[in-house]
């Protein structure tokens, strides 16, 4: 590798954004663990390594479950953003044990494979009409008409919020004002709406709860309030991060993966031909091929070893999912190859270890269903306007999608 990895590694930088796989190649090709001076991170970019260190206890999200901030040899975050950390440090994605594994093994209790199937009609009644309104106006934007709505009704409706609540036009919005603090060196700007946000919403769920333990019904709040062992904290944070975590890779995945798919009419045509045969593995090719979530962060509680070099405590890691998931010591020659009957496919974009993805099967139903309702509805889709990329680079995606049907 003769570039350094500060001049491979531009998450600042628009053409980076719109196509980091041609450094993450020359990053794979220089080593298994670059330190990168302007994020003061290590960069990791091979699937084998980012694998083992998700699993790798040695690593956590947080470190304060052992260390103090000053202990660890960082600085305590602003007192005026502590809302959001509050309600991020009580999340299931930002807890190490013993926290992480007693509020999993409660949470699980309440999202089970049941709550999904139960969703499933919802799913499909929801895809189908917004896909529907796109098909009678012939065409807008995939992003805002179709992708958007579909994961927030959906867990607006797991979740039990009323139709009549004026919150939930307000679901988007806040989830989006909150993931702005997951970029890197996010503004102040950005501080200040994510705890704008990080309130109002956790104003609005205490409440709900609140109402649910008077009249609970069948919705996961409902559940969750029926699991004793649960704070109330613990209760919010975590219909919060499904909120975050579960529509906004949903989001990004249907519409980057349209994106792809037109980019690749070989393969685009044949789904169309034999939807299903290859929709199964298609979701999952689209998933590993642009994956919504770049790069996930892992602090090092004690020291660690990555391909000879001595990474030490109070490091932090970034994890390269996209890079992990183009990696051909893993998926081969055709790595970088858009291939929808791949059948051998570990990609990481549900990540690994005791953080993977509680809603992986909710994100792989909402997948299926929207794209099967386009290509079943939609079957002369075509791109109406070039797509730009979002300014942001850990969490993925293009501004809008414009297309004609």
């Amino acid at each position: 590798m003769d570039a350094a990895p500060e001049d491979l590694f531009a998450p600042e930088s628009p053409g980076f954004i719109a196509d980091p796989y041609p450094a993450y190649a020359a990053l794979r090709a220089g080593g298994r663990a670059h330190w990168n001076a302007p994020t003061r991170q290590w960069l990791i970019p091979h699937h084998e390594d980012v694998s083992a260190l998700l699993r790798d206890r040695r690593l956590g999200r947080t470190y304060l479950h052992r260390f103090t901030h000053e202990e660890f040899g960082r600085q305590a975050p602003p007192a005026a953003h502590e809302p959001f950390h509050t309600l991020n440090d009580h999340g299931l994605l930002d807890l190490e044990a013993p926290d992480h594994t007693r509020i999993r093994r409660l949470v699980s209790k309440a999202f089970t494979p049941r709550t999904v199937e139960r969703l499933e009609p919802t799913v499909r009644a929801l895809a189908a009409g917004l896909v529907d309104g796109l098909v009678e106006r012939g065409g807008g934007d995939l992003l805002a008409d179709v992708a958007e709505p579909l994961p927030v009704a959906v867990i607006a409706e797991m979740l039990g919020i009323p139709e009549e609540d004026e919150e939930r036009a307000r679901l988007r919005p806040w989830s989006a004002d909150i993931c702005g603090m997951f970029e890197l060196n996010p503004s102040e700007d950005t501080a200040r709406r994510a705890v704008t946000a990080s309130v109002e919403f956790s104003d609005y769920l205490r409440e709900l709860i609140a109402r649910r333990r008077k009249a609970p019904g069948e919705d996961l709040i409902s559940a969750l309030v029926g699991v004793e062992e649960l704070t109330e904290q613990e209760m919010v944070s975590t219909c919060v991060l499904l909120l975050n975590a579960g529509h906004e890779a949903t989001v990004n995945t249907t519409v980057n993966g349209w994106w792809t798919l037109l980019r690749h009419p070989e393969q685009l045509a044949a789904l169309r031909a034999d939807p299903d045969r290859l929709l199964s593995t298609a979701v999952e090719e689209i998933l590993r091929y642009d994956t919504p979530l770049q790069m996930f962060e892992r602090w090092v509680l004690d020291d660690i070893e990555v391909g000879g070099r001595l990474i030490p405590r109070g490091s932090e890691v970034a994890l390269l999912f996209g890079s992990a998931n183009r990696d051909p010591a893993r998926f081969g020659p055709t790595a970088d190859t858009l291939d929808l009957a791949r059948a051998d496919n570990p990609h990481l974009t549900f990540g690994a270890g005791i953080h993977y993805c509680l809603g992986a099967p909710l994100a792989r139903l909402e997948l299926t269903t929207v794209f099967e309702a386009l290509l079943r509805k939609a079957p002369g889709l075509r791109l109406a306007a070039e797509p730009r990329w979002k300014p942001g680079y850990v969490i993925r995606g293009v501004e809008e999608l414009l297309v004609t049907v």
